[in-house]
Parts: C-alpha cells; structure tokens; sequence
C-alpha cells in the first residue's frame, strides 16, 4: 500500500481517519491560508486544500497527499476561525437560531506523478436559539476560538445545534465519504 499523508495537524481529521482504518502518517503542510482571495467561498475551500497538500507532496517522492480546509458560510459571508473570545462571541450571536453552510474542501495529491483531484462538501448546520448565557459559558471554556465557524460539533458546540443535513464528519472537518471515493482514484484500496 502507498504511503498516505494527511496534511493536517487537526486532531478531528486525525480521529476521521483513524477510525475509519486507514494507515496515515501526518505532517503539518507549513501552508499559510489566505481566507482574502477573491474566490467563491467553494473554490477557496478547494484552492487551500490544494495548497496544503501539495505543499506537503514536494517534499515526499512517492505518496498520497490528503489537505483539506474547513469554514463556515453564512449569508455570503466567510467565518473562519475566530481566535478571540469577542469574535467567537460575535460568530455564535449571529448563527443563532439560524442554519449555515459548513464547507470543506480537500485535496489529494500523488507526489509521484503531479496529478491531483479536489472537492467541496457541503453541509448546512442549524443552531438553537442561544442565550448570551449560553454562548459566553461555551465561549470561556476556549473551545471555539480555533474552530470554523466558532464551535466544535464533537465536543461542548454539540449543544447548539439543532440540526444537520449531510455528512456529519464534514462539519468535523473531513468529509469521510468523499475522500474515501477520491482515494480509490489513486489505486488506494480502503
């Protein structure tokens, strides 16, 4: 079997993968992400997963390179990670109540032979309607700052939402299906 690559220091991806019974190594791409190209929020879910596999491909000689990015859209409007509780704090007063898109786009990349697929997944999340209690209780506990969109479905930010359409493990961050799909196009048998 090839040797696979997840480009990605995420525990979450990480936990995907391994449950999923695929042997990995990981490797952190070193990638900056640029959330300011004038994309469409699809695309640029794409472009950064390309950029974070391929950055890690150059360096092996024969693999198979898995990137992937993850954020939230809602109205239009890119919500990556927030990094500050005021920002978290802002993020989830506007999701609440409300349904947003949580996209994930990733790449794969043979570092033998250059070729490469990637794809976005799209799955919409609907959040209760949250208190400020609510919302400053998960905010303090740090969880939400280095999360798309401001909340981790497989921790605390479980208790938001109200409800989800499509694949679960994409608002982790790792669409497990689709990956699965685009792997069998490099001979990796799963």
């Amino acid at each position: 079997m090839r040797k696979i690559i997840l480009a990605s220091v995420s525990p979450w991806r990480k936990k995907i993968l391994t449950e999923a019974g695929i042997p990995f190594a990981v490797e952190e791409s070193g990638y900056v992400e640029d959330m300011s190209i004038p994309l469409a929020p699809r695309v640029l879910a794409r472009r950064l997963a390309l950029g974070k596999a391929e950055a890690v491909a150059k360096r092996h000689k024969d693999a198979v390179v898995i990137g992937a990015d993850t954020f939230a859209v809602f109205r239009g409007r890119l919500l990556g990670k927030p990094h500050t509780l005021a920002r978290a704090t802002e993020i989830l007063m506007m999701l609440s109540g409300k349904t947003h898109t949580l996209l994930t786009g990733f790449a794969i990349v043979d570092s033998k032979t250059g070729r490469h697929v990637s794809k976005t997944v799209a799955t919409r999340v609907t959040f209760r309607t949250l208190s400020q209690a609510e919302i400053s209780a998960y905010v303090k506990t740090g969880e939400p700052l280095k999360a798309a969109g401001a909340y981790v479905i497989q921790g605390k930010g479980a208790r938001l939402i109200q409800k989800t359409t499509g694949d679960r493990n994409n608002i982790a961050g790792l669409p497990l299906a689709a990956v699965l799909e685009a792997l069998g196009k490099f001979g990796v048998g799963v």
